[in-house]
C-alpha cells in the first residue's frame, strides 16, 4: 500500500510521524507524496490553539473529498483531548491518542479485514510508561529527531497539552545513547533533542537521570554531529548545568526558553513559575557561559487580564532581553484550562493589533542578532539543496546561511563547512567558504 503522512504541530509530533512511517516501510509499504494516490491517510494532529484544530479538520475533509476510498487514520493530541469531537468526525475511520501511535499499521491491517471503525484513545494514567519509540534513521534527512521525554505536570493556565499528553515519563537514559548511535550511523549531523516538557527529562526513572546527563552521553559518542536543545522551561535552567553544558563542544549554542509573558502579574495568572527579572538573569548567565549564543522564544499576546500597562511591559522585555527570534503568537482559549474560565477575556482585534506589534519588534531585535554575525566564522551544517542560486544552511546558533553555488550541479548537502559571514538581512545571513 501507499501510505501519505500529514504531521502538524510539535517537533515531538514529526518524530513520531517518523516512527510510524518507519514501521510501516517495516510492512513493505511505500510513502506516498501525495494524498490523492495514497491507500492510507496518518494525519497526526496538534490541539495547542483552536487555530491548530481549525487546520487538522481542514486538513481531514479536503483529504476525505480528494480520496473518497482512502483509509484516514486521525491521530495526536486532538483526538484525545477531545475525543467526543473526533469520534463525530464521520470521514476518519480509525482514531488513535497520543499514546499508541506505534500501533497505526497494526490497526490499519485490522480495519482493512474488517471495515468497522476503530477508536483507539485511552486516557492518561498516573505512572503510566513511556511509549517506546526507537527510531533508526532516514537517510534522506540532514537532522534526526530523538524524543526523550513525554507529558507535562506543570498545568499553565492556558494549556491543554498536560490533558492531551499525559504525564511526565522518560525514555531510559541507555535506549537514548543507542538511537543517537543509530541515528549517527544513519548519516544524520545534528540530533535534535526533544520532548514536551524537556527539562524534566528523567524525573520519573531509575537513577533520576537529567537531560544535562544525556547532553553529556551523546556528546561523548565518536563522529562528526552536533546536537541541538528542543524548547526548554526556563526555572529548569540551573547554574550547574549551565556550566556542565558549556563544556560540550558538540552543543550548539541555540537556547529555545518559553517567554510567554514579560510580565510579572501575567506569569503568575499564566502558572508559570518564574518572574521576568528570573529570565533575564538566565539569559545573561548563559550568553556569559555560551558567548554570542542564540536566545529564542515563544511570547504570547491577548492572555485574559492583559492590559496595555502589562503588554507594555512585555513588550519592552521582549526588546531589551533582544531575542534571535520569536514565536508570536495570540492567546487561544482551549475548553478545560483554567484561563478558559477567568474574567477579562481580550477581544480578538486588540489581540491581532499586539500581536502586530510584538512581532515589529521582536523582527527587529532579529535582524539585529543577524547583523551581529557579520565577520564571524561559522561550521555551518548545510541541508537539502532546494535553490539553483544558493546553498542552504544552519550555523550551531540556528542562523539560517546563504552561500552562492558556483554552479547548479554542485552540492553541500550534509556537509560541514566553515563559512565567513559577509553580509545579513533581515531573514538570513549570507557568507563564503573558508
Amino acid at each position: 500500500m501507499k501510505i501519505y503522512y500529514y504531521t502538524f504541530g510539535c517537533k515531538v509530533n514529526q518524530y513520531e510521524t517518523e516512527n510510524i512511517r518507519e514501521r510501516f516501510s517495516e510492512a513493505g509499504h511505500e510513502t506516498a507524496g501525495d494524498f490523492r494516490a495514497a491507500d492510507v491517510c496518518v494525519i497526526n494532529t496538534c490541539t495547542v490553539t483552536e487555530q491548530a484544530d481549525s487546520k487538522c479538520l481542514q486538513m481531514l475533509r479536503r483529504i476525505r473529498k480528494a480520496s473518497p476510498d482512502a483509509v484516514i487514520v486521525l491521530a495526536g493530541c486532538f483526538p484525545q483531548a477531545f475525543q467526543s469531537r473526533a469520534e463525530a468526525l464521520t470521514e476518519c475511520d480509525i482514531i488513535v491518542g497520543t499514546d499508541g501511535k506505534g500501533s497505526i499499521p497494526a490497526l490499519v491491517d485490522r480495519f482493512m479485514t474488517t471495515g468497522e471503525r476503530i477508536i483507539a484513545v485511552k486516557p492518561h494514567e498516573k505512572g503510566e510508561v513511556f511509549d517506546f519509540m526507537i527510531n533508526k534513521g532516514n537517510p534522506d534527512k540532514t537532522r534526526a529527531y530523538i524524543k526523550i521525554q513525554d507529558g507535562c505536570d506543570r498545568y499553565c493556565s492556558y494549556c491543554i497539552i498536560p490533558f492531551a499528553r499525559g504525564h511526565l515519563r522518560s525514555k531510559p537514559l541507555d535506549a537514548i545513547v543507542s538511537e543517537a548511535e543509530q541515528d549517527i550511523a544513519a548519516g544524520h549531523k545534528e540530533l535534535i533533542l526533544t520532548g514536551i516538557n524537556l527539562c524534566f527529562y528523567g524525573r520519573d526513572i531509575v537513577g533520576r537521570p537529567t537531560l544535562t546527563d544525556a547532553v553529556e552521553r551523546i556528546c561523548a559518542i565518536d563522529g562528526d554531529f552536533r546536537v541541538r536543545l528542543g524548547s526548554i522551561e526556563p526555572e529548569m535552567m540551573l547554574l550547574d548545568d549551565i556550566k556542565r553544558l558549556s563544556k560540550q563542544k558538540k552543543l550548539c549554542p541555540h537556547f529555545h526558553l518559553s517567554l510567554q509573558s514579560g510580565s510579572a502579574s501575567t506569569l503568575r495568572l499564566m502558572n508559570r513559575h518564574y518572574s521576568p527579572d528570573e529570565f533575564e538573569k538566565l539569559c545573561d548567565t548563559l550568553r556569559c557561559y555560551f558567548p554570542n549564543c542564540a536566545l529564542t522564544t515563544d511570547i504570547m499576546v491577548g492572555f485574559p487580564q492583559e492590559d496595555d500597562d502589562e503588554f507594555a511591559r512585555s513588550l519592552a522585555f521582549a526588546e531589551k532581553i533582544a531575542f534571535a527570534e520569536a514565536h508570536i503568537f495570540p492567546y487561544s482559549r482551549r475548553q478545560g484550562t483554567k484561563a478558559d474560565r477567568f474574567d477579562g477575556q481580550v477581544d480578538q482585534h486588540t489581540k491581532h493589533l499586539r500581536a502586530a506589534e510584538m512581532s515589529k519588534v521582536c523582527n527587529k531585535t532579529k535582524a539585529e542578532y543577524l547583523a551581529s554575525c557579520v565577520g564571524s566564522e561559522f561550521n555551518v551544517l548545510f541541508e537539502r539543496e532546494t535553490s539553483p542560486e544558493w546553498h542552504t544552511g544552519h550555523a550551531p546558533n540556528y542562523v539560517t546561511v546563504k552561500v552562492r553555488r558556483q554552479s547548479p550541479e554542485t552540492s553541500l548537502r550534509r556537509q560541514f563547512r566553515m563559512v565567513r559571514i559577509i553580509s545579513a538581512d533581515e531573514k538570513y545571513c549570507y557568507g563564503e567558504l573558508i
